[in-house]
């Protein structure tokens, strides 16, 4: 089983996608064997997360099993969030400009669902070390670290930032990001706190796999990866288009 764990559809103003479709990502999708992906509509991470869940939730109904929403909390408007029929929260503390660790997104951790937030090292928003205060104030509370920090000088930093704290997880998405640097996160920070995902439809979905399928890594330790993981976190049944 294939799990993206860190998708999007819809465009952005200042960056170039060619195909921004959900038609278009599930055709890669079956293309290189990837059961489902959670996706984050472009809109309402930016001006308008409220219309913009709406379409993410409409695209999930339209392909059932492909695709999971992360719903985007926007801290300054309060965005509704609902508790069935998702994946869980979406934040993305640079573009809002609210630091993760900030009481803003206090109705987010007190949801309670796993939650994906963008992290970028040296950022004033988003510093993996922000993951770390957040995840010892919430320890019940799944916390994804997008990017992993997003630079490669400070992949490592991430993960040993959150290595104390079981509740949170690197993704492996990102231009920057190797197969070599995907093993090395499994070995600091464990192959069961990896997830891979490929930030498509930004980035290309078959590099993002590639890159995992092509890491050196253990058989086991890879399916951990590419999926098992994030079953495990989200409770998802262990069989295709799930």
């Amino acid at each position: 089983m294939i799990l993206d764990a860190h998708g999007h559809v819809g465009t952005w103003p200042d960056f170039l996608i060619p195909n921004p479709t959900a038609e278009h990502l599930v055709a890669t999708m079956d293309r290189i064997g990837v059961d489902a992906m959670g996706i984050s509509h472009l809109l309402a991470v930016g001006p308008d997360a409220v219309r913009g869940n709406e379409l993410a939730m409409e695209i999930a109904e339209r392909f059932p099993g492909r695709f999971g929403v992360w719903q985007v909390y926007n801290p300054h408007h309060r965005t509704p969030l609902a508790r069935e029929g998702v994946w869980g929260v979406k934040l993305h503390p640079d573009v809002h400009q609210c630091r993760l660790d900030d009481p803003l997104y206090e109705p987010v951790w007190r949801l309670g669902l796993p939650v994906l937030a963008h992290g970028q090292t040296d950022s004033p928003w988003s510093d993996p070390a922000q993951f770390a205060a957040v995840a010892a104030r919430h320890p019940r509370v799944p916390l994804i670290m997008g990017h992993t920090g997003l630079w490669p000088y400070g992949f490592g930093r991430a993960a040993r930032l959150v290595a104390d704290h079981p509740n949170v997880y690197l993704d492996t998405c990102g231009s920057k990001m190797t197969g070599r640097w995907i093993a090395r996160l499994v070995e600091l920070a464990g192959a069961e706190r990896v997830l891979f995902g490929s930030d498509a439809c930004f980035l290309d979905l078959r590099t993002g796999y590639g890159r995992v399928a092509l890491a050196p890594l253990s058989d086991a330790d890879r399916a951990l990866v590419r999926g098992a993981n994030l079953a495990r976190l989200l409770g998802l049944p262990a069989g295709p288009h799930a």
